[in-house]
């Protein structure tokens, strides 16, 4: 498509000098949004490599000293503002065309159609955004697990409850819902004697907003009363919006699939097409915000390269941390010793 652009503008150049200059000026800045999404991609694939290098090195020889979110940053509002500055970084090189790509039909049988490489390729920051929810859940999880004592880990939980809190009034509803998730998980969930110690108040509230009920009747009201604050904004602090990205595709995905392109009579079904563009467009301005807050280098180094558990070593750990209570848990927790063994010197 650039060589094409290029192609016309040469044409264009003896025909009318001053147009000339303004598309020359177009395919600039198409060079440069290009040079920026190559970029995202590959600070992905180097985020990606990092974290896996550190995972490895976590689970076969443990530091003797492993660091953990509070020696990092203790503030609930400072880090859930870090995680807004990531949540709206990652989210600037999602376009609209890979919402497209992602729901695309395409037949199998048809040379044409690009590759599977290909094809990947056109998601790939769709897809990156996914696995950073996936990635802040089981950090989430893995902090609480991995503290020693109940006490400490009781204050993990009630650090993530207020970080989680600070999240919902920036209106960063994404890593919400991923902290909880996190902090739902079986390995977590089931430490009762540290949630005894929790104060839960708080986390019940936050569960509430983020309920499944209803078709997640109580996240969509706050989402609407964010999206309208956003619109009578005066400052970027104000109009930050980041829905909760898998529901968003989910929601995006069933409305093209569920409502037919054309209506009986042979017509383009408009309404479906008019919902869509407006679902995409709405999440098209909300990406656009510029962060408001400064980046802290320490805490997004951390979120980034911290090392996490897998599902069997939250299990582990949470195991390490209180002991199984039925004889299934104990026959997993028998079974994941022998199978990592490298694991139980860790701190859990």
């Amino acid at each position: 498509m650039v060589a094409h652009l290029k192609d016309i503008i040469h044409r264009i150049a003896p025909v009318d000098e001053a147009y000339w200059k303004t598309m020359n000026q177009i395919l600039q800045n198409v060079k440069q949004k290009l040079a920026t999404m190559s970029q995202g991609d590959d600070s992905i694939v180097k985020v990606n490599a990092s974290v896996s290098d550190k995972l490895v090195a976590f689970k076969t020889k443990p530091p003797p000293i492993q660091k953990d979110i509070l020696s990092i940053c203790n503030d609930p509002y400072a880090l859930a503002q870090q995680l807004t500055y990531v949540e709206l970084e990652r989210l600037s090189h999602i376009g609209p065309e890979e919402f497209v790509q992602a729901f695309a039909q395409k037949d199998p049988l048809d040379t044409s159609q690009p590759c599977f490489s290909e094809q990947k390729k056109k998601t790939s920051n769709l897809e990156a955004y996914v696995k950073w929810f996936n990635r802040l859940c089981y950090l989430v999880a893995t902090e609480i697990c991995m503290p020693a004592k109940k006490k400490q880990r009781a204050l993990v939980i009630e650090f993530f409850i207020d970080v989680a809190r600070e999240c919902f009034n920036i209106g960063n509803f994404n890593s919400l819902m991923a902290i909880i998730s996190g902090m739902n998980m079986s390995p977590v969930s089931r430490l009762k004697k540290t949630w005894g110690k929790v104060k839960t108040a708080k986390f019940f509230i936050l569960e509430h907003q983020m309920d499944p009920t209803g078709n997640f009747y109580n996240y969509r009201t706050a989402l609407k009363g964010a999206a309208h604050r956003s619109q009578t904004a005066h400052s970027n602090r104000e109009k930050i919006v980041i829905p909760f990205f898998s529901l968003l595709i989910k929601d995006i995905y069933f409305l093209n699939e569920g409502c037919a392109n054309r209506l009986p009579n042979g017509h383009v079904n408009f309404e479906k097409f008019v919902e869509l563009a407006r679902q995409v467009g709405e999440f098209m301005t909300w990406k656009q915000v510029e962060c408001p807050f400064e980046q802290d280098r320490h805490i997004l180094h951390y979120l980034h390269t911290a090392p996490i558990f897998n599902e069997d070593g939250l299990y582990l750990a949470s195991y390490e941390s209180e002991s199984p209570e039925n004889q299934v848990e104990k026959d997993r927790w028998k079974s994941l010793r022998y199978d990592h063994p490298t694991l139980l010197n860790c701190e859990t």
